[in-house]
C-alpha cells in the first residue's frame, strides 16, 4: 500500500491558548445561542419520524395518514399501493410523501398523472397545502423544464409526450385512479411499465373490481417479481379467477406493498349523513309514455324479428322516460334512423314520439325545483343523461336557480372552471357519471340523485363528492324515484331493501362475490325486467334476490372469519 502524506495544521491552537490566557476576545453569547438553537432546530432527533411536518405549519394531518407516510417511507421504500376507501384522503398521504423525501433531498424529478378532470386540482393541493411548486402540463417543454408536473395519462401517452417522459428518469412517479390500469394488455399499464422510476405510488379506492389477475398485475407494475411469475402466482394463491387459496399467506404478502384504511375502523369521524326517497307521481301523459315504452320494449325483446335485441339499450330506453322526454325523444330517433326502410318498428317509433309532443313538463323535475327552493344551499344533481342535463339547466334558468354543467366531454380547463362557477356564484352542479369521479366539493353538503344508477358503488362515489374529509356539515341525500316504474323498483331492492346506504365501503362487493352469479348484479336486473310477463312477476322475483342479498349479508356479518375475494385483498 502507497503510504499517504499526513500533515496538520496547528495555528488555530496557538491563537486559542492566547485567548485563555487573556481571556477573551470571545464571540457574543447572543450568537452562540441563536447558532445552538439552529443546530438544534435542523437536527433529526429520530430519523424514523416524519421530518415534513415541520415544514408545513398550515396543514394537520390526520394520525392514519401520517402512519400511512410512515409505513411507506420506512417499511415500503417508496413503493406502495395507496388504497383508503373513497374521502379519507389519499392524494394527502401521497403529498406527506413526496414532501418528506424532498427533505431529505431523495427525490427531485416527479411525474404525477391523474385523470384530466384532476390535473388542476392536484397542482392547487400540492402547491397550498405542501408548498411543492407543481406545475399542469400544458406544452411539449415543460416535461424537462419543470421538476414536478401534474398531467393527464391521456395526454402523457400520446406522441410527442410518450417519448419525452420515457426518454427521462424519474424519483418518483405518482398514478391517481390506478385501478385503471388494472389490464396488462393495455396502451396506459405499457407505458407506466416502462417510466423509468425509483419511487412508485399508486392511489385507487377500488384495486381489485372482478378478478385477481387484476390485483397481480397493479402490484407487479408496482413492485415487479414481488407476487413472482404470473404462472406461479396462479398456483399458489388463485382457485379460478375469483377464488382465492393460501389467504393468509396472500395477506402477509400484500401488508408490504398495500395499506388501506376504512372508515369503518373509527379513525376518523365524519358528519352524518340524511339518506331521504322522494316518491314521484307521473302524469297521466307521463305514465301513458312509459306504459307504451314498456310495451314496446318487452314486445321488441321477444319478437323473433325484432331489430333491438340488446337488453342493456332496451332497458335504457325504459329508463330514460322516468328522466326526461329529451333524452327519450333521442334514443327514440337513433333507433328511427337504424331501422330498414318501411320497417313496421318505424311507425311504432313514430307513434311513441306523438305521445312524447303532448307531455309539456316533467313531475320529477318539478319536484326538484321544490327541493332546491327549500334552502338557498349549493345542491348537486346527478343524471345519467346529457339530454337531461340540459333540459335539467333550462328547467332551473326558469325558476331563477343558476347552475352550471359538469360532463366527462369537457376539457380540463372547462371542467376547473365549472367547479370555480359552482363554488364561488351558481347555487347548482347539473353533473353526469364523470362529476362523480375524484373531484373535491365537500362546501357543498346536498345531493340530488336525479337519475339511480345500476351499480351501487357509483352512488358512493357521488356521494363521496362532498361526504369526505373537510366536510362540516351533515349531509342531505335526495333520492328521487317515480312511483310503479323500474326505477322504483330498482331503489327498493338497491337502496332499502338490502340496506345499501348503511354498508361500509366493499361490503356489497363482497356479498355479490360470495353470491357467485354468473351474471353481474346489473345483468341479472336486466334480465329480470325483460323476462318477467307481469309486474307482479318482476316485484317477486325483485323479492327474491333481495333476500338472498339480504341473507348472504346476514351470514357473512355472522362469520368470524370471511375467505371472500374482497375481504382478503381489502382487509
Amino acid at each position: 500500500m502507497t503510504n499517504a502524506p499526513v500533515s496538520f495544521n496547528r495555528e488555530w491552537f496557538d491563537e486559542l491558548k492566547q485567548r485563555i490566557q487573556t481571556d477573551g476576545p470571545w464571540h457574543h453569547p447572543e450568537l452562540y445561542k441563536l447558532a445552538w438553537e439552529a443546530e438544534q432546530a435542523t437536527s433529526i432527533g429520530n430519523f424514523n419520524d416524519l421530518q415534513c411536518l415541520r415544514h408545513l405549519p398550515g396543514l394537520s394531518p390526520l394520525p392514519h395518514q401520517i402512519e400511512t407516510a410512515r409505513r411507506v417511507i420506512q417499511e415500503m421504500h417508496g413503493r406502495a399501493l395507496l388504497a383508503d376507501e373513497v374521502g379519507l384522503g389519499k392524494t394527502i398521504e401521497a403529498g406527506l410523501i413526496m414532501k418528506e423525501y424532498m427533505i431529505r433531498g431523495l427525490i427531485k424529478k416527479v411525474l404525477i398523472l391523474v385523470p384530466a378532470s384532476l390535473v388542476v386540482q392536484w397542482v392547487r393541493e400540492l402547491t397550498s397545502k405542501f408548498a411543492i411548486p407543481a406545475v399542469a402540463q400544458k406544452k411539449a417543454y415543460m416535461w424537462t423544464q419543470y421538476d414536478c408536473v401534474v398531467a393527464s395519462m391521456d395526454t402523457a401517452k400520446r406522441p410527442p409526450h410518450r417519448d419525452i417522459i420515457l426518454e427521462q428518469d424519474y424519483d418518483l412517479v405518482i398514478i391517481d385512479e390506478a385501478h385503471k390500469l388494472k389490464n396488462k394488455k393495455t396502451r396506459n399499464y405499457q407505458f407506466i411499465q416502462e417510466i423509468k422510476k425509483k419511487y412508485c405510488l399508486l392511489l385507487t379506492a377500488t384495486p381489485i373490481q372482478n378478478e385477481l389477475d387484476e390485483l397481480y398485475n397493479l402490484i407487479t407494475l408496482l413492485k415487479p417479481g414481488h407476487l413472482g411469475h404470473s404462472d406461479s402466482f396462479q398456483q399458489s394463491y388463485s382457485q379460478g379467477k375469483r377464488q382465492v387459496k393460501n389467504e393468509d399467506l396472500l395477506k402477509n404478502e400484500l401488508k408490504k406493498v398495500m395499506v388501506r384504511n376504512r372508515r369503518a375502523d373509527g379513525s376518523v369521524e365524519f358528519t352524518e349523513r340524511h339518506v331521504i326517497t322522494v316518491s314521484v307521481e307521473l302524469s297521466p301523459e307521463e305514465r301513458t309514455l312509459y306504459n307504451e315504452i314498456t310495451n314496446f320494449v318487452r314486445e321488441e325483446y321477444h319478437s323473433e324479428t325484432g331489430y333491438y335485441k340488446n337488453p342493456l339499450s332496451l332497458i335504457t330506453l325504459q329508463r330514460e322516460v322516468c328522466s326526461s322526454r329529451e333524452a327519450t325523444y333521442i334514443t327514440l330517433a337513433n333507433m328511427h334512423d337504424r331501422a330498414p326502410e318501411n320497417s313496421p318498428v318505424r311507425e311504432k317509433i313514430r307513434g311513441l314520439v306523438e305521445i312524447i309532443k303532448r307531455i309539456k313538463s316533467h313531475s320529477k323535475a318539478e319536484k326538484m325545483i321544490e327541493i332546491i327552493k327549500e334552502s338557498d344551499d349549493k345542491v348537486i344533481i346527478f343524471t345519467e343523461y346529457r339530454a337531461t342535463q340540459v333540459y335539467l339547466q333550462h328547467m332551473l334558468a326558469r325558476h331563477g336557480v343558476t347552475s352550471v354543467l359538469f360532463r366527462g366531454g369537457f376539457k380540463r380547463g372547462k371542467k376547473d372552471w365549472m367547479s370555480q362557477l359552482f363554488e364561488q356564484r351558481a347555487q347548482a352542479l347539473i353533473a353526469t357519471e364523470a362529476g362523480g369521479e375524484g373531484i373535491n366539493l365537500q362546501f357543498c353538503n346536498r345531493l340530488i340523485n336525479y337519475d339511480m344508477p345500476w351499480n351501487p358503488m357509483r352512488v358512493e362515489q357521488r356521494i363521496g363528492r362532498v361526504h369526505r374529509l373537510g366536510q362540516k356539515r351533515d349531509v342531505y341525500i335526495y333520492n328521487l324515484s317515480t312511483i310503479n316504474t323500474i326505477e322504483e323498483q330498482i331503489l327498493r331492492l338497491l337502496y332499502e331493501k338490502i340496506h345499501l346506504f348503511e354498508m361500509v365501503i366493499g361490503e356489497l362487493d363482497t356479498i355479490i362475490d360470495r353470491l357467485q352469479f354468473e351474471r353481474s348484479i346489473e345483468q341479472n336486473l336486466i334480465q329480470i325486467m325483460l323476462e318477467s310477463e307481469s309486474e307482479g312477476e318482476i316485484r317477486i322475483k325483485m323479492d327474491n334476490l333481495s333476500q338472498v342479498i339480504h341473507h348472504s349479508r346476514q351470514h357473512l356479518q355472522a362469520e368470524p372469519v370471511q375467505k371472500s375475494l374482497q375481504n382478503v385483498v381489502l382487509p
